[in-house]
């Protein structure tokens, strides 16, 4: 079984629970695991509320008015991404191998979205844009199925 949408939503903070939302929905109808189906739209929403906060001003001829997320279904894998327009990761916070995770203080209110991603995920990618401005934040996890799953992969 292979399913994948894309969305171009545009960076406001209602566009957040529509992506999250479509993802659930989907997964439901494929009869993934209700636990899996959860952590996978908790990390969905983290990243695209990353990419609504930051994912601005990515300087001339980017559209930082958008931002894009796509999901794969495939086989026993779903993999996320969500890429912005907006200034990207900075090359410093690059250098670890997969992306920008620095430690947050316990009582900052912000910041702890990539790590809560990194939780929640198998696999996590983050980095910039090939080739243009803007920040991907891709992330998998391996899928598990109810019983009664119509769309189970063979």
């Amino acid at each position: 079984m292979s399913i994948w949408w894309s969305l171009h939503l545009r960076r406001e903070a209602a566009s957040v629970p529509l992506a999250r939302r479509l993802l659930l929905g989907t997964m439901e109808t494929a009869g993934v695991d209700p636990d899996i189906s959860y952590d996978l739209s908790v990390a969905l929403s983290e990243a695209c509320a990353n990419a609504v906060e930051h994912g601005g001003d990515g300087g001339p001829g980017t559209c930082s008015e958008a931002y894009r997320v796509t999901a794969y279904l495939d086989g026993e894998r779903c993999r996320i991404e969500v890429a912005d327009e907006g200034p990207g990761f900075p090359v410093a916070a690059l250098g670890r191998a997969g992306g920008a995770v620095r430690p947050v203080p316990a009582d900052a209110e912000h910041g702890r979205g990539l790590c809560l991603i990194r939780e929640l995920a198998d696999h996590v990618h983050i980095g910039s844009a090939p080739g243009r401005a803007g920040a991907v934040v891709s992330f998998d996890k391996i899928l598990k199925w109810r019983k009664d799953a119509p769309l189970v992969a063979v």
